[in-house]
């Protein structure tokens, strides 16, 4: 569990817009320095979704500032795959693209099917329920796989 926390954290899904931001955001707000952490997703055709906002911002987590973008652009802006020690994919096309990406190096991807919210629910509060069970998804999963939050 906490025993092998790595050094850096990719977090990958569709469009950079929804899951990934919302991990990328609770892995600072639980783990702090601990390790670097980045978001990518299959494609950046999507802005930083308002939900994913909204349902962040009620544990403490600003994700308005957000830019998505994609594997290739996160790559043409220099971060490295291969500097990471951990992919965690949240989509099995992200899944996908990450194990092509680095069927070359030694990295770590993990597969966390959470699911997408985007689209489900008719009102207003039917989606921010359906946002709300995808970070809550998010959430547990990083307690599990990384432990208790980091102290300070």
């Amino acid at each position: 569990m906490g025993t092998d926390f790595p050094s850096s954290v990719l977090f990958c899904c569709d469009h950079n817009s929804v899951r990934s931001p919302m991990a990328e955001g609770f892995m600072k707000k639980l783990y702090g320095q601990r390790a670097y952490v980045q978001s990518a997703g299959v494609r950046s055709d999507r802005e930083i979704d308002g939900f994913s906002i909204a349902v962040s911002l009620e544990d403490g987590v600003e994700l308005a500032r957000h830019r998505s973008r994609s594997f290739e652009e996160m790559m043409d802006w220099g971060d490295d795959l291969g500097g990471f020690d951990l992919i965690i994919a949240l989509s099995p096309a992200s899944q996908r693209q990450a194990l092509e990406l680095t069927r070359f190096a030694h990295i770590d991807v993990d597969y966390w099917p959470i699911m997408d919210p985007s689209g489900l629910g008719e009102s207003r509060d039917a989606k921010l329920a359906a946002y709300r069970q995808a970070r809550d998804q998010i959430k547990q999963r990083l307690l599990a796989r990384f432990g208790p939050p980091t102290e300070g």
